[in-house]
């Protein structure tokens, strides 16, 4: 101590200074990384996602033949299958049901982990794809007065069986039973969507070595500086792990049970404090294929509701000057669907779809579309990020000579 002022030894001032050049390298690093997207250096992505794409696959594919036998006993029940299916006989009608089923049920699943899993931004299926389902349901059980549609052509399109239903008979729990199919798949699918965080972090905890993924990164930085922090973000994300890692199976149950954009931090957190992949597996489906899948599903089926609906478009023409401008499209376009739920074969075309449909179908192409160039951009910077790393431990091994 000096004058009031701490002397740092020769030794500490070192390794302070090269704390820092490692940071600022670092940063710099991952500035040039996230320059590379489609729209600022479309070539060099496009040339970097192919190299990332055909390093994958190689790497994949040596999985594969390390676990040849698990491979080899998959595809003879694939060639089972196949053999039963182009088979005629009285089982015809089990395997085109089991067949039906198991697309729709991998639908579902496949819609859910793109929601999750994400490669750098997650596709919203439960807005683009889910919600207007189950919304459609639900318009078209109070419509018909039943949920018992004609399969086919249910689920692709919905009409109105020809025996009809009765007025107000139509409750909750049968449009919730008409679609927890559908619902629980993709709450199964986002709960397997959130496992590569939670496999990547352990990972790294059980094999010491430096963390290869920015999420994880920025976790050990919020661990080392949980005492200072102000901010509400950095708050939160130490409030949802310190209920994971304390309450341990209720507290990842509790995350997962309601829309929680930080559940990503509990899959970092379980993986890098090792807890059991059943113990933080088990509770993130039952939370999200179950409990939260019932809080949306309900949203969704109480909104749209007959007399809900009916209220909200009432609501729309009574704003002042633009009111019945905007209300008139909506009736439109409730009337059309009306009209297709009672159309059958050869009883001519149903009304043509107004202009909604047409905004509707084009915001789900243009949010498709930025989710495969997001996938694209986050795979190209996983090649750049290769290419720094192997840059850094030749230079490294350069220094060390």
């Amino acid at each position: 101590m000096e004058n009031g002022l701490t002397i740092l030894p020769t030794k500490e001032k070192g390794c302070v200074a090269k704390d820092s050049v490692v940071s600022e390298r670092r940063q710099k690093d991952r500035e040039e990384r996230l320059a590379l997207v489609l729209w600022r250096r479309p070539i060099i992505t496009l040339h970097y996602f192919l190299l990332e794409t055909f390093i994958t696959l190689k790497e994949w594919t040596l999985k594969l033949w390390r676990r040849r036998g698990a491979v080899f006993l998959f595809l003879v029940l694939c060639s089972l299958f196949s053999l039963a299916y182009s088979t005629e006989g009285a089982h015809q009608k089990y395997v085109q049901y089991l067949e039906k089923r198991i697309l729709w049920c991998a639908y579902w699943v496949g819609l859910g982990i793109l929601s999750s899993v994400g490669l750098g931004t997650g596709l919203h299926t439960f807005l683009l794809y889910l919600g207007p389902h189950i919304a459609s349901v639900t318009l078209a059980a109070y419509e018909c007065g039943s949920t018992d549609f004609p399969e086919p052509p249910y689920p692709d399109q919905i009409i109105c069986p020809e025996a009809g239903g009765m007025e107000g008979s139509i409750s909750l729990w049968s449009i919730i039973s008409k679609v927890r199919m559908e619902a629980c798949m993709w709450g199964a699918g986002t709960a397997i969507g959130e496992l590569p965080p939670y496999f990547m972090a352990r990972a790294a905890r059980l094999s010491g070595a430096d963390p290869d993924d920015e999420d994880y990164e920025e976790f050990e930085q919020m661990l080392g500086h949980a005492e200072t922090a102000q901010d509400f973000v950095t708050r939160a994300k130490l409030g949802v792990q310190n209920m994971v890692q304390k309450v341990g199976f209720f507290g990842i149950l509790a995350c997962a049970s309601i829309p929680n954009p930080l559940f990503d931090l509990a899959g970092i957190t379980c993986g890098h404090f090792l807890v059991p992949f059943w113990t933080f597996f088990g509770a993130t489906l039952i939370g999200k294929a179950i409990i939260k899948m019932h809080i949306q599903k309900l949203f969704v089926i109480i909104t749209f509701s007959k007399h809900i609906v009916e209220q909200m478009v009432s609501l729309i023409g009574s704003l002042p000057r633009v009111g019945p401008s905007i209300q008139k499209p909506f009736s439109e376009y409730l009337e059309a669907q009306r009209s297709k739920l009672h159309h059958h074969t050869g009883e001519g075309t149903p009304a043509s779809e107004n202009w909604l449909s047409w905004v509707f179908e084009k915001v789900v192409l243009v949010m498709v579309c930025y989710f495969i160039f997001s996938i694209i951009n986050s795979m190209a910077q996983s090649y750049a990020k290769r290419r720094q790393r192997s840059q850094q431990q030749r230079y490294s091994e350069e220094k060390t000579k």
